[in-house]
């Protein structure tokens, strides 16, 4: 009888976690939860009977790996991967998989719900602007971002996706108009949404360079992490653009700096929320069971990252 872990320092919605239960059970699986820890010992602790992990935000370094001789496959519920030591993974023969376009939605829904809060000056009592006839450009065509573009078609947004890995058919066929730079994505739009992961590419590629090139009155925003940030880039366009504005869901580094500098212009979650609802938290929760079972019934590698 394999043995699942649940790994979650930011647990699961509790309907999410009864579905996980069903999907296991049903298998005839054993498993076990490791929810609201406060040290990575006891996630480390946790890992040595596991065969199969599904975590959240959790770190599954090369530290964690060694701690886990029985596992054979580790599933991040949600889209981004970055918390998974690949190399680590590959090293001791663990399958990595993420649950891609499970989360997707619900960090659209935020995306959108901080271009209003940031256009709507924070609902501050005075008059702000509306999204509809606004250029939006994505950078970045995957789950999330077209989630972001169907929404934004409904509005009446004028939007444009900024994709290397895809053909111009392919955004295209979403009803987005294709950019073939990325310096096309901040010099066009009214409202820059990023959608790209942070790797040894991508971190702190939205540089100076890129920043420079902004409106004067743009609004970047982050659903998707702050390494990919160069945060003293960023600084330098609220001084060098007088109506920039930036909304992400985590909070960059020299946060405190902008909330004291520029209270009205910038907007962060106290906590990265983008997968924070009942329904994204569900979805991803039982994908992620039902790959482990997949991959352990029948060698099922279609979300493997590693």
């Amino acid at each position: 009888m394999p043995k699942v872990l649940i790994a979650t320092e930011k647990p699961f919605a509790a309907d999410a976690v009864q579905k996980i239960k069903a999907e296991l059970e049903k298998a005839g699986y054993e498993y076990s939860f490791l929810e609201n820890y406060t040290d990575k010992s006891e996630l480390h602790k946790a890992l040595a009977a596991a065969e199969a992990v599904i975590i959240r935000s959790d770190i599954m370094d090369a530290e964690a790996f060694n701690a886990a001789p029985k596992l054979k496959i580790v599933v991040r519920a949600g889209a981004g991967y970055d918390n998974i030591d690949l190399k680590a993974a590959t090293a001791h023969n663990v399958v990595a998989m993420n649950t891609p376009g499970q989360n997707s939605n619900a960090v659209a829904e935020l995306a959108i719900g901080m271009m209003i809060y940031i256009a709507r000056n924070k609902f501050n009592g005075k008059s702000g602007t509306e999204l509809a006839g606004k250029t939006l450009t994505l950078y970045g065509f995957g789950w999330v971002a077209r989630y972001v573009a169907k929404i934004a078609k409904g509005i009446g947004m004028e939007i444009y996706a900024y994709d290397p890995y895809l053909k111009d058919e392919v955004i295209l066929k979403e009803g987005v108009k294709p950019l073939h730079s990325v310096e096309e994505v901040f010099k066009l739009g009214d409202y820059i949404s990023l959608h790209i992961p942070a790797t040894e590419e991508t971190k702190k590629s939205v540089n100076w360079n890129l920043l420079s090139l902004v409106k004067d009155d743009a609004v970047l925003v982050n659903t998707a992490r702050k390494e990919i940030i160069d945060e003293e880039a960023l600084l330098k366009a609220f001084v060098e653009k007088k109506k920039f504005r930036y909304v992400s869901d985590v909070a960059p580094d020299n946060s405190a700096t902008l909330l004291e500098q520029y209270p009205e212009r910038v907007f962060f979650t106290p906590k990265k929320m983008g997968a924070q609802t009942s329904e994204a938290n569900t979805n991803a929760g039982i994908a992620a069971a039902k790959q482990i079972i997949a991959f352990l019934e029948k060698g099922d590698t279609t979300y493997k990252v590693n």
